[in-house]
């Protein structure tokens, strides 16, 4: 099952190969390694995003170097990058934020002239679409996809690196089963590997979750389009000179050939707007809604390891301080959406009173 999940996804994005581990961080790490980012090294990537992206690389003793994210698509800023990249830098690590497309070609265009590698983390992007209309983890840079619960596909946990070559295919297979190559019995091993493997099970899972994914993403992508309309013309009662003057901004729409696939459906409050106290309104109401996604640089491990202080990345800040995650899934109803959207203008209401 696991080589029948391998083959259809790289069917699927068109690639030469697939390699399957146990989840989206594994994949990071065993990419990390096949670049041979190591000790020393400093590779650019994002705060805004799930730690993992920044942890696979401490795995391998690399400095993660951070840089703002363009204020529209919440992707890191092509500008904020090439300002980033320094003698030490060996690569760069991109985001496919919350499903949108990174800005691929400014990125590979800033590597080739710097001689530098580069990983995609598009973990939360299966089925997006970049602005040459190539298929995100498609572009023959090493990326990866993770198949947790809440990801477009899922196996409970489990993830996939799309590797840039054969030779890279070969590693990774080794290294996910503790180092044992191909003709090599289970009790011999040729290099330091790691416990990567995804079971038959999941396999399973994933190879029918494969056959139904465009299914899947029709479904949360008609789920966002109904949450945009209704929340677009949201009247939360926020009185002139206060709040953000363009209101709840909503996500991002795509943009010529790119195409976001709906990961999670998130909005920025507007500024002024006290999020936990509108998400515990939601949980009073029976509505779960979450913060999302605080910014790497001010985790605790991160600020006493690197000095990162409060105020470096503001665009990522302030999205990271008014990003509430809204209820999202394929198959919730129409009348659960007019819900949500009630409630949120409801308790956005009591903000301004």
């Amino acid at each position: 099952m696991q080589e029948r999940l391998e083959r259809g996804l790289a069917v699927r994005l068109g690639t030469q190969d697939a390699v399957a581990v146990s989840s989206g961080t594994a994949a990071l790490h065993l990419g990390v390694r096949a670049l041979g980012w190591g000790e020393g090294d400093e590779v650019v990537t994002s705060p805004f995003s799930f730690v993992a992206s920044a942890n696979c690389l401490l795995y391998e003793g690399v400095r993660p170097v951070f840089c703002d994210v363009d204020p529209t698509t919440l992707n890191l800023d092509p500008e904020a990058v090439g300002a980033a990249v320094g003698e030490r830098t060996a690569g760069l690590l991109p985001v496919h934020i919350l499903g949108y497309p990174a800005a691929m070609g400014e990125f590979e265009a800033l590597a080739a002239g710097a001689d530098l590698g580069v990983l995609e983390d598009a973990c939360e992007a299966l089925g997006a679409t970049d602005a040459d209309g190539v298929a995100v983890g498609a572009r023959g840079n090493p990326a990866t996809f993770a198949f947790y619960a809440n990801k477009q596909l899922t196996t409970g946990e489990g993830g996939m690196l799309v590797p840039s070559d054969a030779a890279m295919a070969t590693r990774a297979r080794s290294e996910r089963n503790q180092g044992r190559a191909p003709d090599m019995s289970w009790v011999d091993h040729e290099r330091l590997g790691f416990n990567y493997r995804l079971t038959e099970l999941q396999a399973a899972v994933g190879v029918a979750q494969l056959e139904r994914l465009d299914e899947l993403l029709a479904a949360r992508a008609r789920v966002a389009a109904m949450y945009g309309e209704r929340l677009a013309a949201l009247d939360y009662g926020a009185p002139a000179g206060e709040g953000d003057p363009t209101g709840l901004v909503l996500p991002c729409s795509d943009r010529g050939a790119e195409r976001r696939s709906w990961f999670i459906y998130a909005v920025r409050l507007p500024t002024g707007a006290d999020r936990d106290a509108v998400v515990g309104d939601l949980d009073q109401r029976g509505i779960e809604a979450k913060g999302y996604m605080p910014c790497i640089h001010l985790m605790p491990h991160y600020r006493e390891r690197f000095v990162f202080r409060e105020g470096q990345f503001p665009v990522a800040e302030e999205a990271s301080e008014r990003l509430l995650a809204l209820p999202f899934f394929g198959a919730i109803a129409e009348s659960q959406i007019d819900r949500v959207c009630e409630a949120l203008a409801e308790a956005l209401q009591g903000q301004w009173v």
